[in-house]
């Protein structure tokens, strides 16, 4: 089967779990969980087989703009179904879902401007590979923080009802978040590391400005860190800082992409 029929069959997957997991969410007894996760299942499997084609290409891999979108849409989602098999994630599928659809959809309709990398070592790889890890575990931070501030507000508001309410506890959420954001802050650290001694000049490979914003979304998760352990930050403060953090590495990861591929269509 062709790229685009097994990217189209991804789609359909990913809303139609997200869909389901909506109403589970709305109606927790009228709908089973295991259907969002299956759905989800078939959607990585076929999302997977799409790469071929697209991803991986008899030139090399090509990680251009969209096709970065895809693998990251796929990673978030490979992450967050298999750590939902023993912690309360998977109301995230509700917004990852349909996102990790518009990224297939992207890469189906768009042709990346790239040329494939081409004899990949194994120094580059692991950073490629840190790189992309480290965006898509903070992609999941961002969204749970998203959610928790939707549930801040409802409580703050007096509102104890509605579908939002029936998220995990507000301490529970707030345990999770900082759990994906340590684990995304080490793999960032080791992006950061691995891009300063794999890549010999970064100017000329027009990546300054890549590890500058990286740098500057590493400070800020570290603050957030540092606060949460000796001050005890958390809800609102955690929540701004999570998401600005986010906002600098979707600059570095995929606003510079934006700009070279599409705006000044140029290979990065």
């Amino acid at each position: 089967m062709t790229a685009t029929l097994l990217g189209s069959f991804a789609i359909a997957c990913y809303l139609c779990g997200a869909i389901l997991q909506y109403f589970n969410l709305v109606h927790p007894k009228k709908t089973g969980r295991p259907y969002a996760l299956l759905f989800g299942l078939f959607a990585i499997i076929f999302h997977t087989l799409s790469f071929q084609g697209t991803f991986l290409t008899e030139a090399g891999v090509n990680i251009g703009l969209y096709n970065a979108a895809s693998l990251v849409g796929w990673l978030v989602i490979l992450i967050v179904l298999l750590s939902s098999l023993q912690k309360p994630l998977e109301n995230l599928f509700i917004g990852l879902y349909p996102l990790a659809a518009l990224a297939i959809l992207l890469a189906l309709i768009n042709q990346d401007t790239t040329g494939p990398l081409q004899n990949l070592d194994f120094q580059m790889t692991s950073h490629i590979a840190l790189s992309i890890s480290a965006y898509s575990v903070l992609t999941i931070a961002a969204v749970q923080s998203i959610l928790l501030a939707i549930q801040d507000n409802h409580l703050h508001h007096k509102k104890t009802n509605g579908y939002i309410m029936r998220l995990p506890p507000l301490q529970v959420m707030e345990k999770l978040l900082f759990e994906v954001i340590w684990v995304g802050f080490f793999l960032l650290t080791c992006a950061i590391v691995t891009g300063f001694i794999f890549i010999e000049d970064l100017f000329a490979q027009q990546l300054a400005h890549k590890t500058v914003l990286s740098i500057f979304a590493w400070i800020i998760f570290s603050t957030l860190l540092i606060g949460r352990h000796r001050l005890g930050w958390r809800g609102t403060t955690a929540i701004r800082y999570t998401l600005a953090g986010y906002a600098l590495l979707m600059l570095a990861f995929m606003g510079s992409k934006l700009v070279l591929e599409v705006i000044l269509q140029r290979a990065n």
